[in-house]
């Protein structure tokens, strides 16, 4: 296992699902992980299980969209760890689902928030530390759907911030280029969440009878992913020097 020791990882949405997988598997490689995510029950149970495997984490209950509490979060942890030098954006929704002209805007706004402001405010926080450091990672987690799109796609607002989302890491790390920190974006495939479950659970005739049916083919030929499969993906891209990348998963 590569070394992570005396690097300190925050990862957002980490209470389950790939986000978990993500703060495990940095956690097994010796970062110090900060785990964030709106329900305390499945971030205590992920610090537990880190823990218990003989890493060092802390528990960061709020809603990436609550500025003032990430930054008390980030103090807190920086006292706990020392610098955040490795930043996962993970956190996401997949929702409103539906026609565009149908859906709730508020919703879609929100979906904006968590979805690219709040990567983009957090890692305006924790960037001027990582350059005057040295050295830093952020990697934000996107979705091929960006590059695949399909014209009965219900999601507007998930595709429409992941593609703001990779525009804003390649533009960012094109600034920070040389500095020892570097910026790239990982699209995870498709994987075993309960973002996949969410979208099965949809009635049809409100998402769409085709865009339904292609998420419920894929579960049922058992294509989906474990979120280990990333999350190995994503260590291998915090250890190099990559910048600027948009990397995909790959199944062998």
């Amino acid at each position: 296992m590569p070394d992570l020791s005396g690097h300190v990882a925050l990862v957002t949405g980490g209470g389950r699902g790939i986000g978990q997988a993500i703060a495990r598997t940095l956690a097994r490689a010796g970062a110090a992980t900060v785990v964030v995510a709106r329900s305390q029950h499945e971030v205590e149970a992920t610090v537990e299980t880190i823990v218990a495997d003989g890493g060092r984490a802390t528990a960061g209950v709020a809603d990436v969209v609550d500025a003032a509490a990430m930054e008390s979060i980030c103090r807190d942890a920086e006292q706990a760890f020392g610098l955040i030098d490795i930043l996962v954006n993970n956190a996401a929704v997949v929702g409103p689902l539906g026609a565009f002209a149908t859906i709730d805007i508020d919703a879609w706004e929100y979906a904006c928030a968590i979805n690219l402001l709040a990567p983009v405010r957090l890692s305006h926080l924790l960037l001027g530390p990582m350059r005057a450091n040295g050295w830093g990672r952020i990697v934000n987690i996107s979705t091929g759907a960006v590059s695949n799109l399909h014209r009965e796609d219900a999601y507007n607002a998930y595709v429409t911030t992941k593609s703001g989302l990779e525009a804003h890491t390649l533009n960012l790390a094109a600034e920070v280029s040389g500095s020892g920190v570097t910026v790239n974006a990982l699209r995870p495939g498709i994987v075993d969440t309960e973002m996949q479950t969410f979208i099965r659970s949809q009635d049809p005739s409100v998402v769409g009878e085709d865009f339904h049916q292609r998420f419920m083919q894929r579960y049922l030929a058992g294509d989906l992913l474990s979120p280990d499969v990333p999350a190995s993906v994503l260590l291998d891209l915090v250890l190099s020097d990559k910048n600027g990348q948009i990397v995909s998963t790959k199944v062998s």
